[in-house]
């Protein structure tokens, strides 16, 4: 299973690299899934100048199993740009999306959020709902193939329901514990796994 990291320039290093990380780590536990900053460019700089090169180019999406569409500072100059979005042809008969934070609002530029409710942070939350999106006082939300995250780190909800819907619960907890803080790792693994499953479960 592949990942694409859906990551612009003016990116928020912790969307990016917390969900990039979980996932890689159930990879290194040996599970099947490999996650991979995508980019249009060769190199992306972060909000706060932290420059990483991409590991795959944006044309990658088309190939992955799971597209995340991260979040930064330009996010409304991506969703302006319609060359841009044109080459983010995703297919939620074939592929889970997601989007974290002000990502959202590229689901929303490309109708994926029609009728759903969202997730994103407080800044963006105005721009989204402006949009016609109604935006949910909750870290995580996912109808079907499609899930948003609003705050950087509810990030670990967006991963963990990645891992879920490609390797499983077990995987998906084991990375969760892995990252979890010393004396608190069980309480976190349950809120984390707890919440993305009763997200699902609602609306069986």
């Amino acid at each position: 299973m592949q990942v694409a990291v859906v990551t612009f320039d003016g990116f928020n290093e912790l969307d990016s690299f917390i969900a990039s990380g979980l996932i890689n780590r159930a990879r290194v536990q040996g599970a099947g899934v490999t996650a991979y900053i995508t980019s249009p460019v060769p190199v992306v700089t972060s909000m706060n100048g932290v420059e990483v090169a991409c590991q795959r180019p944006l044309d990658f999406v088309t190939e992955a199993d799971v597209v995340l569409l991260g979040s930064g500072i330009k996010t409304r100059d991506v969703v302006a740009d319609d060359t841009l979005l044109a080459s983010l042809p995703l297919d939620p008969a074939r592929q889970l999306i997601g989007s974290q934070c002000s990502g959202a609002l590229v689901l929303a530029r490309l109708g994926l959020l029609a009728g759903q409710p969202a997730c994103t942070d407080t800044i963006t939350r105005p721009w989204l709902e402006e949009q016609g999106v109604t935006v949910l006082d909750t870290p995580f939300h996912a109808e079907g193939p499609i899930a948003t995250a609003g705050g950087c780190l509810a990030s670990v909800y967006l991963a963990a329901w990645t891992l879920l819907h490609t390797v499983g619960e077990t995987a998906a907890a084991t990375a969760i514990e892995y990252a979890a803080p010393v004396g608190e790792k069980q309480e976190i693994v349950q809120r984390v796994m707890s919440t993305v499953g009763a997200v699902e479960a609602a609306l069986r």
